[in-house]
C-alpha cells in the first residue's frame, strides 16, 4: 500500500503541471487583463474602485498572468506610454510568458501565490481567512444530504416498486434536475423577503449584534443564517447520494448471501442492519471525502455569490470578474491539489473499509 500511495503522489506533480500549463495557456487568450481593467477604471472613474487600489496590490507576483506585455490596449488612448509601462511592470507583465509561468512554478511550489492586484494583501491570507466559511457550508450540506439519503435510500431499497418508491423517486429526480443556485432563488423569494415570508436573512452568515448575543443565542443566529444556503446547496447532493444508497443496497439484497441468512431463519431486520448494511454502506462511505470537496468547492461558487456569503467561492468568483488573476490561479492550484489528495483519500477509504480491495496487486 505505500508503494502505491507513493505513485500517486508522485503522480499529483504532472497532473498539477499541466493544470497549470493548460489554463496559463488560456489565459493568455483571454481577451483583457488587469491592466485593462485598470486603464478602464482610469478613463471610467465612475465604473468601480480598482484603480485607486492597484498601486498597493499590484506589485505581487504576476506568476500566471494573461497579457502580452507588449500588446496595445484598446482604450488607452490619451494616456502615457511611460504609465502603461509602469502598470506593466507592476503587474509583472514587462517579462515574457514563459518567464512567468516558470516563475509561478517556483513560487507555487513553496505555496508562495504573491498578493492580489486589488485587494492589497497576500493571496495565501485572503484564503485563510475565507476558507472557514466554504468549510463550514460544505460540511453541514454534506452531513445533511448523507443523515437524509442514507435512511431514505435504504427504504427505498427495500419498497423497491412500491408506491414509496415511486413518489419518493420523482421527488428525488425533480431535486436533482433543479439547479442549486436556482433553488436558492427559489427559497429567497419565498422565505427571505422576496415576495412572500421574510423569515430567514437575506445575506451573511452572523448578525449585526453577533457580538452582543449569548453563546446559546450565537448558535441559533448562526443557523438560522446557514439555513437557506446549506438546504440549497444540499438539493442536488441529497438526490444524489440517496440514489446511491438505494442501487448500492439492492445490489446486496439480491445477493446469496442474503438469501442464505433469510433461509437460516434470521429477521429481515437482522439480514438488512447485520449482514447487507456493511456491504452496501461501503461505496457510499468511501464517497464522502469526494463529495464533501465537491459541496466545499464546486456548489458553494454560486450559492456563496447568492447569499453574499463571504468564502472561496464568492472570493474566486469576485477575482475573476475582476481579472485578480494571483487569486484565481491559487484558487485553482489549491483546489487541484486538495482534489487530487481527496480521490487517494477516497481510494484508501475503500481499501480500509473494505480489505478485499488490494490496489498493490491490481497494479502488478
Amino acid at each position: 500500500m505505500l508503494a502505491y500511495i507513493a505513485r500517486r503522489l508522485a503522480l499529483m506533480v504532472p497532473t498539477l503541471f499541466g493544470i497549470l500549463l493548460i489554463s496559463f495557456v488560456i489565459v493568455q487568450f483571454a481577451p483583457g487583463g488587469p491592466v485593462e481593467r485598470v486603464i478602464s477604471q482610469l478613463q471610467n472613474p465612475n465604473s468601480g474602485g480598482a484603480a485607486d487600489r492597484v498601486g498597493g496590490g499590484a506589485g505581487g507576483d504576476a506568476g500566471a498572468q494573461s497579457m502580452d506585455a507588449s500588446s496595445a490596449y484598446r482604450g488607452a488612448q490619451g494616456l502615457d506610454p511611460a504609465f502603461i509601462k509602469e502598470l506593466e511592470k507592476q503587474f509583472g507583465f514587462d517579462k515574457p510568458a514563459h518567464e512567468r509561468f516558470l516563475k509561478m512554478l517556483k513560487d507555487y511550489a513553496t505555496f508562495d501565490f504573491g498578493r492580489s492586484y486589488f485587494r492589497d494583501a497576500p493571496v495565501l491570507q485572503l484564503i485563510k481567512e475565507k476558507l472557514p466559511v466554504s468549510i463550514t457550508l460544505g460540511l453541514w450540506m454534506t452531513l445533511l444530504s448523507y443523515a437524509i439519503s442514507i435512511p431514505l435510500g435504504i427504504r427505498k431499497a427495500v419498497k423497491d416498486g412500491s408506491r414509496f418508491d415511486t413518489w419518493t423517486s420523482a421527488v428525488v429526480i425533480v431535486g436533482y434536475a433543479i439547479p442549486g443556485f436556482l433553488f436558492a432563488i427559489l427559497l429567497i423569494v419565498l422565505f427571505a423577503g422576496g415576495s412572500f415570508w421574510q423569515i430567514f436573512p437575506l445575506r451573511g452568515l452572523t448578525s449585526e449584534n453577533w457580538a452582543q448575543l449569548g453563546p446559546l443565542e450565537k448558535v441559533l443566529d448562526y443557523l438560522w443564517h446557514i439555513a437557506l444556503p446549506v438546504t440549497a446547496m444540499a438539493l442536488g447532493a441529497f438526490a444524489t447520494s440517496t440514489l446511491l444508497t438505494k442501487n448500492s443496497f439492492l445490489d446486496e439484497i439480491r445477493k446469496q448471501y442474503v438469501l442464505t441468512a433469510r433461509m437460516k431463519g434470521l429477521s429481515e431486520r437482522s439480514v438488512l442492519y447485520g449482514h447487507v448494511f456493511r456491504n452496501a454502506m461501503l461505496i457510499v462511505i468511501a464517497g464522502f471525502p469526494g463529495a464533501f470537496v465537491h459541496a466545499l468547492f464546486a456548489g458553494s461558487l454560486l450559492i456563496e455569490t447568492i447569499f453574499s456569503l463571504d468564502g472561496l467561492g464568492l472570493l474566486s468568483f469576485e477575482a475573476i470578474v475582476n481579472r485578480d488573476y494571483p487569486v484565481v490561479f491559487a484558487n485553482l492550484y489549491i483546489f487541484s491539489l486538495i482534489g487530487l489528495v481527496v480521490h487517494l483519500i477516497t481510494d484508501l477509504t475503500y481499501a480500509w473499509v473494505d480489505p478485499r480491495i488490494d490496489f498493490e496487486s491490481r497494479e502488478a
